[in-house]
């Protein structure tokens, strides 16, 4: 039997959930580190301007992880379930797919953002004095878009493969690359927001090109250039189990712009002006991103797990490792909670100096903005258990109720009565309401009778 041959089928769900997960952790906190860096230098090197400079271009950072979920995911959990149901014969196609269409979208979202640059950052919400930063930095890390995307989707390919490993080395040498020239080409060279894209795009294009290897030696299948070759009925299969995934990306990115300029507009009618909001929500932002490294990072690792034993009806493994991955993600929430509630001003004091107002308006939004941050753990894991499982809608809506059912409409709604304190308070109601309708869900799934079973 396949599920006695894999050890997804027979191994203890916690050592499993341990070697899949530490290194999807790694991977999505290498993911954050490339943001994270860039903003260090350049907050030391240019200060606040150009904190606010790497916030308004995040949208495209966003939008190319968006596009790596889909088809990274998606093309994951579409192999393993077809590998657990024992048809190797259509599997490799959703491996070749999708490493296809990551690459041509990458190639397409560059050519749209450099052709386009200019009117994509002011609707960003750029400020006059932030825009001239803004777009050089956009103008250079757009030509590391395809090889950002097959770094960070191709990572989720080489994971459906048993190689956990080797995808982590990949984001590690990326970043540990980008992080070397940060420091030559900002420091050394005083090359400014050009130096820190320039570092950026070198470290992708080498995780990158890692990626492109191991797919040329893929060990459980063999892919063969058919499989390259896009196919609708396979890269589409892919694309809805990534969807719930890249609907989150896309929510992300949709209020990361409604945020920018609601910063820009109502951060002017207060004592902060334009630019100190949106630069103290970009570190903000970013440092909660490592944060949600460790979620996400658990939720895939999970996902393979899942997808085997479920596609294997072995559903008391897929209760257990389930049940396993929420107590983990609770005590890291917890933790992240006390870090970020004592910890403020320290925190961002690590990303340049600034004005007392910067200060203030910094260390006040981080702690009411992720004051439920403890409950945030729930919906990614939830909404990621239920696409591996084979059901992409209901882990869409979850991906899409935090961020566009509830947070974009506060953020809308609130600072019409009280100004910017409006689009601080937005956040803990949205991670309030948000977890209690993951938690309902997640609840009525596992009373099904066939989670008892074995």
């Amino acid at each position: 039997m396949e599920e006695k041959k894999n050890p997804l089928g027979y191994k203890p769900v916690g050592a499993l959930l341990k070697q899949f997960a530490i290194p999807s952790i790694i991977a999505m906190l290498v993911g954050a580190l490339y943001n994270i860096v860039d903003q260090f230098f350049i907050g030391q090197s240019i200060g606040e301007l150009g904190n606010a400079a790497t916030n308004i271009a995040f949208p495209l950072n966003i939008s190319c992880t968006s596009l790596a979920l889909l088809f990274g995911i998606g093309g994951a959990s579409a192999f393993n379930l077809a590998m657990g149901e024992g048809n190797k014969e259509t599997a490799p196609f959703y491996i070749g797919n999708s490493a296809a269409m990551i690459v041509i979208c990458g190639i397409i979202l560059r050519a749209v953002t450099l052709l386009f640059t200019e009117p994509l950052l002011l609707f960003f919400g750029s400020p006059a004095d932030v825009f001239p930063y803004a777009k050089e930095y956009t103008s250079i890390t757009a030509w590391g878009f395809p090889m950002l995307i097959l770094q960070a989707g191709g990572a989720h390919l080489v994971r459906a493969d048993g190689s956990p490993r080797y995808s982590m080395v990949c984001n590690m040498t990326g970043a540990v690359i980008n992080t070397i020239l940060d420091a030559l080409f900002v420091f050394v060279f005083k090359w400014g927001m050009a130096g820190a894209a320039l570092a950026t795009i070198i470290g992708q294009y080498i995780a990158g090109i890692m990626v492109i290897v191991y797919l040329c030696n893929y060990k459980t299948i063999k892919l063969r250039l058919e499989h390259f070759i896009p196919k609708a009925k396979y890269f589409l299969r892919s694309a809805s189990l990534g969807t719930a995934s890249f609907f989150n990306q896309i929510a992300m990115m949709v209020v990361q712009i409604v945020l920018n300029n609601s910063l820009k507009y109502y951060g002017a009618l207060s004592v902060y002006g334009e630019s100190i909001p949106i630069a103290c929500v970009g570190i903000i932002s970013k440092v909660g991103m490592m944060f949600f490294s460790f979620i996400i990072g658990i939720s895939q690792g999970l996902q393979p797990i899942v997808s085997f034993n479920y596609g294997a009806k072995q559903y008391a493994r897929v209760k257990s490792a389930l049940l396993l991955a929420l107590k983990i993600g609770l005590g890291l929430s917890v933790g992240s909670f006390l870090v970020f509630q004592l910890l403020p001003r320290q925190i961002i004091g690590l990303f340049g100096e600034g004005s007392d107002e910067y200060f203030d308006f910094a260390v006040k939004y981080f702690r009411i903005y992720f004051f439920f941050i403890f409950i945030n753990f729930v919906q990614p894991i939830i909404s990621n258990f239920f696409t591996a499982t084979g059901r992409p809608q209901r882990g869409m809506f979850l991906s899409l109720t935090r961020q566009i059912l509830f947070l974009l409409p506060l953020i809308l709604i609130l600072p019409l009565f009280f100004g910017i304190d409006g689009i601080i308070y937005s956040g803990p109601i949205a991670d309030a309401v948000a977890a209690t309708v993951t938690i309902v869900m997640a609840a009525v799934e596992l009373k099904n009778p066939r989670y008892k079973e074995g």
